[in-house]
């Protein structure tokens, strides 16, 4: 093979790397709803609720299916919406009011999870 020859090939391998790079560099994927739940649960809420939403936590009950209505009462306020009656009484969640304006990810990713029935 030539030194021309040889140039080129190297020349052209080169070329088709950096092609490959560049498109390996691509825009990054969009977290979904129920993704972008999930990073505010594991973040935030799994200390006193089980890794599993569906199942009772240490300090914090089941909360998978949660309506929103609870979830906005319970973590930007520590309070319950009117006629809610708690599954525990303890008091220890306190409000975590930087959740504003990711309660929508949350229930998706909750409402996302099936509930445990235990039988």
């Amino acid at each position: 093979m030539s030194r021309a020859a040889a140039y080129a090939r190297r020349a052209a391998i080169a070329i088709a790397l950096c092609g490959f790079a560049l498109a390996a560099c691509g825009k990054p994927r969009e977290l979904t709803a129920v993704e972008r739940g999930e990073v505010v649960y594991r973040t935030n809420c799994i200390a006193c609720h089980n890794r599993d939403p569906s199942v009772p936590g240490p300090l914090g009950p089941a909360i998978a299916g949660a309506p929103r209505a609870l979830l906005e009462a319970r973590v930007l306020h520590a309070g319950y919406p009117p006629g809610y009656l708690p599954q525990r009484h303890s008091h220890t969640m306190r409000a975590l009011p930087w959740l504003d304006g990711h309660l929508g990810d949350l229930t998706a990713y909750l409402d996302a999870i099936p509930a445990h029935h235990p039988g």
